[in-house]
């Protein structure tokens, strides 16, 4: 799979569209200007009306927080994580021990293993305290080498309307701090949620690579970004695979 320019604008674009048709109509957002305007607008109505996630994070492991993204997105009525891509799926992630805070603040999901939990989305007035308490998570340094790690969604937290199937899930590596993957694979894993690329019983293989270049196949979701080293272009930060049917084979 060639991650060209053009592909990469492709799928930017199409998160505009389905995030907020009507702010992106109008805007031809096969160019980069017109991609940032359109964020921009997204950006700017989340200020004002949208629904914000926090985030409290006491340790990040990539697979087990993938584990938990996802069964909290799951977990969520469809209508409030619709709503809640209107906003870009817009998180804040702070540190802390949510064991600490159980008695102060209500969360919406908390990890099985108590490393991470989160509360909303709700509109942020909802959540300022929570904000006020605690610093914004520091992930200034990139991800430690791992191998790959196969990563099971439980059956048990909804339904599941299709049969099982393993997809791999890439992660860029190269010039991404911990704090940059946070949000990349937040957007791709809720996204993907709403779109039913992931369900229970589903298996991912989370696999770390410097770059997105060169992978097998198409693909089935990718998180695009700015490169920040070359204004005007953008990169590929993750990447969900096509499905192989059939999570315990």
């Amino acid at each position: 799979m060639r991650l060209s320019q053009d592909l990469l604008r492709a799928e930017a674009a199409r998160r505009v569209q389905a995030a907020r048709p009507d702010l992106a109509a109008g805007l031809d957002l096969s160019t980069a200007a017109a991609l940032s305007e359109a964020q921009a607008r997204i950006q700017e109505s989340a200020d004002t009306d949208g629904l914000l996630a926090v985030s409290v994070v006491r340790r990040f492991e990539l697979a087990a927080w993938t584990r938990a993204t996802c069964e909290f997105a799951i977990g969520m009525a469809p209508e409030r994580l619709a709503a809640w891509r209107r906003s870009f799926s817009r998180t804040i992630f702070l540190a802390g021990n949510p064991d600490n805070l159980g008695d102060r603040f209500r969360f919406d999901h908390i990890a099985g293993d108590g490393s991470a939990a989160w509360a909303g989305p709700a509109p942020a007035a909802a959540s300022t305290g929570l904000r006020r308490l605690l610093k914004l998570f520091d992930g200034s340094r990139g991800l430690p080498p791992r191998p790959d790690t196969p990563v099971r969604i439980p059956e048990a937290i909804g339904p599941r309307h299709r049969p099982p199937v393993r997809r791999k899930l890439y992660v860029a590596t190269a010039g991404v701090t911990v704090a940059d993957t946070l949000v990349h694979l937040n957007h791709l894993l809720v996204e993907a949620v709403l779109d039913g690329l992931l369900a229970p019983g589903d298996t991912l293989t989370v696999r770390q690579v410097p770059r997105l270049i060169g992978l097998p196949g198409p693909s089935a979701a990718l998180r695009v970004g700015a490169e920040p080293e070359h204004p005007g272009r953008l990169r590929a930060y993750a990447c969900l695979t096509g499905e192989t049917v059939g999570a315990g084979a």
